[in-house]
């Protein structure tokens, strides 16, 4: 069932016609939001020295007008412009009250020398760093500490440069994890908006122990063979809001965390209300929306809708492992189309490495309120993976108005899970099959509070005649 342009593009317009809108519970703090600032002061990067011509270090450009702007902080705020050409520069840091704003045709050029990207501590959540024992490189733009930053431009450029980066990685030679290409940390009122994201070392946009965070209207490419070029990893983070995104990448297009094993459950930074629409995403590596693997601090009051998964290894993905603790609870994900998605839905109980071996193995995670719905898939490999822990049964799994072309003669393999299914094609596996009239705990999305299955349900539009529609729209 390979008709892949024209049937993706039928699915497209089919479920846009039907998508339904955020729940005002959802969407609250995101409405809150200003995406844009008056500065009232501005300066140009090329009034510090700087020279767009892709090889001249701009490092200490960038950092003396930020240190200039510093003085209006308190006056406003500023503005530092970066215009048309290509900025090569190390990591520098950000302040409050800036926008870093890029011109059409900017591109700022993070430097093939490691020694450009400072080493940082790691995070107190992680340990260690993500990669490596120690230290980690600092991001290309950094921050910590700020409120009221905007990184933003008509669709201007940051390119990692991260190839080089990626055979260091491959090869085993890395001293310190890996740079991300935006890091901002202990801050609040970040939006980031309108640029292109291109080959990051690491993962690409990372805010982390942050609220109040916007990312809308932003392109992330990088090679779909690149190792851990997660898209957008909301990390301990609250209030976060990420929509109208396209991402093409090696690993997780979206990816929520919250700190790692013990480390993550003494600092127990938890990540909630993560409010995530219209994104397009194609991985190499990874899912579309993942959860986890490191999950440790909790993460909870999850809505995710209007995504459009392609060619990706999995379309929907819950990451844990025994030591992590922590819980993942209240999520809900729905309007959701895939097309050659090797799996559609994955829940892993057994998944990842640990930091050290200081872990508590008896730290068993709670994944609860779990909802799935309206999801149509065409040229899918196998529907499902559900996989809880010994002991630990994943509960309250709820799948609803799901149909799927499936390749696979076993579409589903389901352990130490308890939930409920409605309305699924081909038909889930028995763990889920729960009567009707015994099962009233499916979570809605709406609030912390579980709902009735069926009011949830029946309001909805059917996958399978989603499916069926389609499927006549191509044969026409």
């Amino acid at each position: 069932m390979r008709r892949s342009a024209p049937v993706f593009q039928a699915l497209l317009v089919f479920l846009t016609i039907i998508e339904t809108q955020w729940s005002s519970v959802s969407g609250m703090y995101c409405a809150d939001m200003a995406s844009t600032v008056y500065r009232p002061h501005s300066v140009t990067i090329t009034e510090f020295g700087a020279i767009g011509d892709g090889v001249t270090l701009n490092t200490k450009a960038f950092q003396n007008a930020i240190f200039y702007l510093n003085s209006f902080a308190d006056k406003g705020g500023a503005q530092l412009f970066v215009p048309a050409g290509r900025w090569l520069t190390g990591g520098f840091n950000l302040i409050s009250h800036l926008t870093l704003s890029l011109d059409k045709d900017a591109v700022i050029i993070g430097s093939p020398h490691s020694s450009d990207w400072p080493v940082i501590d790691p995070l107190p959540s992680y340990g260690r760093g993500r990669e490596l024992p120690g230290g980690r490189h600092q991001s290309l733009i950094f921050g910590s500490h700020l409120t009221d930053v905007i990184i933003t431009g008509a669709n201007g450029t940051i390119d990692g440069q991260g190839a080089i980066w990626w055979d260091w990685f491959h090869n085993n030679t890395l001293n310190y994890t890996r740079p991300h290409l935006v890091e901002l940390m202990y801050s609040t009122n970040v939006v980031i908006s309108n640029l292109t994201f291109k080959n990051s070392p690491f993962w690409n946009i990372h805010p982390v122990y942050c609220s109040q965070v916007i990312v809308e209207h932003v392109t992330i490419l990088a090679p779909l063979n690149s190792p851990n070029t997660d898209g957008i990893n909301p990390d301990s983070s609250t209030n976060v809001c990420i929509s109208h995104c396209y991402v093409r990448n090696g690993d997780d297009v979206i990816v929520i965390k919250s700190g790692w094993d013990e480390y993550g459950i003494s600092f127990a930074q938890p990540s909630s209300n993560i409010s995530i629409s219209n994104i397009t995403g194609e991985t190499g590596g990874g899912a579309g929306i993942a959860i986890g693997s490191e999950m440790s601090g909790g993460i909870s009051e999850v809505r995710a809708e209007g995504l459009r998964i392609v060619n990706s290894l999995h379309g929907i993905r819950i990451k844990t492992a025994p030591g992590r603790g922590g819980y993942v609870r209240n999520v809900y994900i729905a309007n959701v189309s895939m097309h050659n998605v090797s799996m559609a839905i994955r829940i892993n109980g057994n998944y990842g490495e640990h930091p050290d071996n200081n872990y508590d193995r008896n730290a068993l995670p709670i994944i609860s309120n779990i909802t799935i719905e309206n999801v149509v898939g065409v040229d899918v490999g196998v529907a499902g993976i559900l996989e809880g822990i010994e002991g630990d049964n994943f509960s309250s799994i709820c799948i609803s108005n799901v149909s799927l072309s499936v390749r696979s003669r076993h579409p589903w393999n389901c352990s130490l899970i308890q939930g409920y299914s409605n309305s699924v094609t081909p038909e889930s596996c028995e763990q889920l099959r729960a009567d009707c009239e015994e099962t009233s705990i499916c979570y809605d999305g709406g609030s912390s509070l579980a709902v009735g299955s069926r009011a949830s349900i029946h309001n909805k539009p059917s996958a399978s005649i989603l499916l069926n529609s389609l499927l006549q729209l191509v044969s026409l």
